[in-house]
């Protein structure tokens, strides 16, 4: 109780003091030394390239390394922390061409494979290279992209977080804020993990693997899909199925279709965004590639595992016959659990090109 008091989880714990000290790393302040914020200086700090820094008659203490540039190809580490901690919030901006080439990974204790590994933009809850609100609880994307986190992610020796710019251009102005708490932690946490997986349903396996080859004991916290229809219709038929604890054909728990996992009911209709579950996305006016986005956080109704866990969703919509229809649709997802350590092998990221938003029309072009 006094770890969970110290961290004030929850608005009921607020006036419980604790033995946690809070930090905060940003490009003010990039190890979250205390004390260590605004030390930069105007004489010697880059500001989006300007020839004169806008704080240069303010000087040292004022606004002057909000952000860092990010070069093509190239690897920044964000936070490098000792623990024992919990981060308790991020937040990450950038320009929006970027969000679906930059890469998140989070690496926890030491280990030499990351945690979590997904473009930025999806690990938000924002697939197809877009940007759009969403107000969740534990996701958030406020205007204008503002990408904010309030999963726990706790460590107990180490946590450190990267981003890969694998696209072509510089992020020339890439802001983050990374909250965390220090202080002593029980034994037996489930650390954070979240893995994308792309694929490309067929008429013959209409059907995206979400997650597999999760080993251990832990819970299944959360769903983002990115969806990109490329049949008319109604394409939300398909069930969801989680497969636990050595299931073998067939599923513990099995859902009724796409739609009612995500909370809503008879082909949505419209978008929406609540607490645990939305549909934010339904990009369809004036577009020949339909594309949807939608999340399901497992907060109040985890999915726990102690051996094993595999997670499928069909792709699957109507014939005019009442008949459903395999679809071959292009399915992006994000998985988030919760597990101990050791955590398996992450399939091979899709490469950039792969990941690639599938566009809606041709830019116009000369001859």
């Amino acid at each position: 109780m006094q770890w969970f008091s110290g961290m004030n989880f929850g608005l009921g714990g607020m006036p419980m003091l604790g033995d946690f000290v809070s930090r905060s790393i940003s490009a003010e302040n990039p190890t979250g030394k205390k004390g260590g914020g605004a030390q930069a200086s105007p004489s010697d700090t880059e500001f989006f390239g300007l020839e004169a820094h806008p704080s240069r008659e303010l000087g040292k203490g004022w606004k002057v390394r909000p952000c860092i540039f990010v070069e093509a190809k190239e690897t920044v580490t964000l936070a490098e922390i000792e623990g024992p901690g919990v981060i308790q919030h991020m937040w990450i901006t950038m320009d929006t061409k970027h969000v679906r080439d930059v890469v998140l990974r989070i690496y926890w204790d030491g280990e030499e494979t990351p945690s979590v590994e997904a473009p930025v933009g999806d690990f938000f809850a924002n697939g197809h290279g877009l940007r759009y609100p969403v107000n969740s609880l534990p996701i958030n994307v406020c205007p204008t992209g503002g990408f904010n986190s309030y999963w726990p992610l706790p460590f107990y020796k180490s946590a450190r977080i990267t981003m890969e710019n694998q696209g072509d251009a510089v992020i020339k102005g890439l802001f983050y804020q990374i909250d965390y708490g220090l202080g002593e932690l029980p034994a037996g946490l489930g650390l954070f993990h979240a893995q994308f997986r792309l694929s490309t349903t067929t008429r013959e396996v209409p059907e995206h693997t979400i997650l597999d080859d999760v080993k251990g004991n832990g819970q299944y916290v959360g769903t983002h899909l990115a969806w990109a229809q490329f049949s008319d219709g109604w394409w939300g038929e398909g069930e969801i199925k989680f497969f636990i604890d050595g299931d073998g054909e067939y599923p513990t728990i099995c859902g009724t279709g796409t739609e009612d996992y995500f909370g809503g009911a008879w082909c949505f209709g419209d978008t929406y965004s609540g607490p645990y579950l939305g549909y934010p996305l339904w990009e369809k006016e004036g577009v020949k590639v339909p594309k949807h986005g939608l999340y399901r956080w497992h907060v109040m109704d985890p999915i726990r595992f102690r051996e094993d866990l595999r997670v499928t969703i069909q792709a699957l919509g109507w014939w005019p016959a009442f008949k459903f229809q395999p679809l071959t649709d292009e399915i992006a997802s994000v998985a988030y659990w919760y597990q101990e350590e050791p955590h398996g092998a992450f399939p091979e990221l899709p490469s950039r090109n792969a990941r690639l938003p599938r566009i809606s029309a041709m830019p116009d072009v000369n001859p």
